[in-house]
């Protein structure tokens, strides 16, 4: 526009023109020199010179230059002769170009002042989330990807990962609140095996998770993949035996064997002792299971109801499994009510019923049966 109001003169204009098409042809260290021909006409004019800095700036761009870029779009800025929407992507230049160069408070400055215009597109958000964390200021790294991921969840989208770890990452190493809950973001928008494991160690490490709800915690390594080692195995099946549950003991055992974590090394006698002894175990408690039933529902209170009705779970049998352990919930007397609802909402995940749902976000307490229904929610595919 200034071009047209005040023609650049032949041997300025000459050589500007064939920068411009050096530039387009992908040569920008010849386009600037160029500019530098430009540069050395005599008696330029202002409009003349803010032109030669223009096409100096997009060139030393280009050419990766970050010192002549910013030295030519500052005196273009300064100018204040540009259209307001170009002096805003100048500063958005300017701020790249520093950050690039690692003046870091001018590339901030920058910022602030493409933002301050205006500009608030993805790419500067990028740039002001890279410019806090180089800061190591973990509270504004924070802010920056809680509003990324606040975003996307508003638009209806699933929140990048990238942010998602950006956020926890500042969390932990800030000591700032809320990691927990980005921990159950990653589990719902980007299940995998690390993230399990991270949040089944701090379920360990950090609540109040009674010693009862041992075999509980196992059974969510087992379903989320996270339960490997051998020693992982031969505690869940002794667990399970402990709790009178032989054929769940049996389960994990026969998957043991077909990973290859039970079955060979120094300890594979042991192993094969641990599964005939699960395997006759199981066996009796087959032969019996009906007779205990019936003791349990003549039983004043319903505990027993609860763990007859696991027993047909763990066999397989969910539905008459959750008819046992309702009927128990009925009946009351129950000595933790909240452990009765979270192994009821686990059988009804078993069997593929809908309400497991609700069975389980109506899960309390603070010994960690609230923790353990919360995150078989979010296996189950729940959103946080």
């Amino acid at each position: 526009m200034l071009a047209a109001a005040q023609p650049l003169r032949p041997e300025v204009a000459r050589p500007l023109q064939q920068a411009s098409e050096l530039l387009k042809a992908g040569k920008a260290k010849e386009a600037l020199a160029k500019v530098r021909e430009a540069d050395k006409v005599p008696n330029r004019t202002p409009a003349e010179q803010l032109t030669i800095e223009r096409m100096r700036g997009a060139a030393a761009q280009r050419a990766g230059d970050h010192a002549t870029t910013i030295q030519a779009f500052e005196a273009v800025y300064a100018s204040g002769k540009l259209p307001g929407a170009e002096q805003l992507q100048l500063a958005e230049s300017l701020a790249y170009a520093h950050a690039q160069s690692g003046n870091l408070a001018q590339a901030q400055a920058w910022l602030d002042k493409a933002q301050q215009a205006g500009s608030h597109g993805a790419s500067l958000q990028q740039l002001q989330a890279w410019l806090h964390a180089q800061s190591g200021d973990q509270a504004a790294v924070a802010r920056d990807a809680a509003a990324a991921v606040a975003a996307a969840e508003h638009s209806g989208q699933r929140p990048s990962e990238a942010d998602l770890l950006r956020l926890a990452d500042a969390q932990q190493r800030g000591k700032l609140p809320g990691y927990g809950a980005t921990l159950d973001k990653l589990l719902a928008y980007h299940p995998k095996k690390e993230y399990w494991a991270a949040a089944l160690w701090r379920l360990q490490r950090d609540s109040a998770l009674a010693d009862r709800h041992a075999l509980d915690l196992m059974r969510l390594k087992l379903a989320s993949g996270t339960l490997e080692s051998t020693e992982d195995y031969m505690q869940m099946a002794q667990l399970a035996l402990q709790a009178g549950l032989p054929a769940e003991a049996r389960q994990v055992i026969d998957r043991g064997f077909g990973s290859g974590a039970l079955g060979s090394g120094a300890q594979a006698e042991r192993h094969q002792r641990l599964r005939a002894m699960a395997d006759r175990l199981d066996g009796e408690s087959r032969a019996s299971i009906a007779a205990r039933s019936a003791a349990a529902a003549a039983a004043k209170d319903g505990n027993a109801l609860l763990d007859a009705g696991m027993v047909y779970v763990t066999m397989g049998q969910a539905e008459r499994g959750i008819a046992l352990i309702e009927q128990g919930i009925a009946k009351g007397g129950l000595k933790r009510p909240d452990d009765a609802k979270l192994h009821l909402g686990l059988a009804q995940l078993r069997a593929a019923q809908p309400k497991a749902t609700a069975t389980l976000r109506s899960v309390q307490g603070k010994d960690g049966a609230a923790e353990l229904a919360r995150l078989w929610l979010l296996l189950d595919g729940a959103r946080p």
